[in-house]
């Protein structure tokens, strides 16, 4: 089996990057414009404990506090609100977050005008200050969510991993893409349903759960190797669907973090399930090009790669859901 290393490297991959991985959290900075040149200042940043992550907002120096800062550590969550007054507004002035190009996580800024109009922005560490438009555009929007979502699926081992034991699994391109597509209509719907309020999976028990779906597929891709047969090797498929309605609810809770809501609900949910069909599609491709390239290539490996992939999806299955079973029920933090 040529492919075995090609997909054991992956995995490898996949090992050395955080088991929580899919819930990297973002912070989420909204500006609700109150008056000509008052607004009502909203941030939320991630917090552990009593801790709360060290990043702060740098607002234009000629805005001052015109009250005090409100709020407190809830939920693993920094919630704090005050308002601000800044002379002439805030159009085309620059706002920043001190303190994020040392993090690994993103801000989603949402500025909202008295007219109804938002300018929607995603910062990083690599682009951590924006300007504020003086008419924002759709467009703008749209790009900040795909990313968001392109970034979630990528960094989001546990959902890669689970991807990558269809992968071994599954023979032949046709029921592949069967296979995927199950995956992917599963998950955006649940996603769906959560992001919009109709349905809701406490986080601890949802990410054991996942969790439990890729240790499921270890020992079904050792029986495909002893040539034996299952359920799951036969319809696929089915099995994709189900796990992928837990999968979907796990995107969700990425998305339900940044805190949009109102009319830009639907929009941010689409372009985000786009974004995270992109990086979906995307790392599937680039496996199958490797696995076409070693294949040309004819080049052989040692007989136990073969096994490597396998065992390290069912190793790595049962240490996520020991782990998150763990933290589900209280006995590690």
């Amino acid at each position: 089996m040529k492919r075995s290393w090609v997909l054991a490297g992956m995995i490898v991959w996949a090992s050395v990057l955080p088991a929580q991985a899919h819930e990297t959290r973002s912070a989420y900075l909204e500006l609700t414009q109150t008056g000509e040149d008052t607004y009502d200042v909203f941030w939320r940043v991630p917090a552990r404990g009593d801790l709360r992550l060290g990043i702060y907002v740098r607002l234009p120096s000629e805005c001052q506090a015109i009250s005090g800062t409100r709020g407190g550590i809830v939920d693993a969550v920094s919630l704090e609100r005050w308002s601000i007054r800044c002379p002439g507004s805030l159009t085309d002035k620059t706002i920043a977050i001190d303190g994020l190009s040392a993090t690994t996580i993103d801000v989603l800024v949402r500025v909202v005008r008295r007219d109804g109009k938002t300018q929607t922005t995603r910062l990083s560490p690599s682009a951590p200050s924006f300007v504020v438009a003086a008419s924002p555009s759709q467009w703008q929007v749209a790009v900040s969510f795909l990313k968001i979502g392109i970034e979630h699926i990528l960094l989001g081992v546990d959902h890669l991993l689970f991807v990558l034991g269809l992968l071994l699994i599954v023979s032949g391109r046709l029921r592949l893409l069967k296979t995927i597509t199950a995956f992917t209509v599963a998950h955006s719907l649940t996603l769906a349903l959560a992001t919009l309020g109709y349905a809701r999976v406490p986080v601890p028990p949802l990410n054991a759960a996942i969790a439990l779906s890729i240790l499921f597929l270890g020992p079904e891709i050792v029986r495909v190797w002893r040539g034996e047969t299952s359920f799951t090797i036969r319809h696929p498929w089915v099995v994709a669907f189900l796990f992928g309605l837990l999968h979907g609810f796990g995107f969700a809770s990425g998305l339900s973090e940044l805190g949009i809501s109102g009319s830009e609900l639907v929009f941010g949910l689409l372009m985000f399930n786009v974004g995270v069909e992109i990086g979906q599609i995307g790392f599937v491709l680039i496996i199958l090009a490797l696995l076409d390239a070693f294949r040309t290539l004819e080049i052989r490996w040692p007989r136990w790669a073969e096994y490597l992939p396998g065992y390290a999806v069912g190793t790595l299955g049962a240490f996520w859901t020991l782990q998150r079973v763990a933290l589900a029920m209280g006995l590690v933090t």
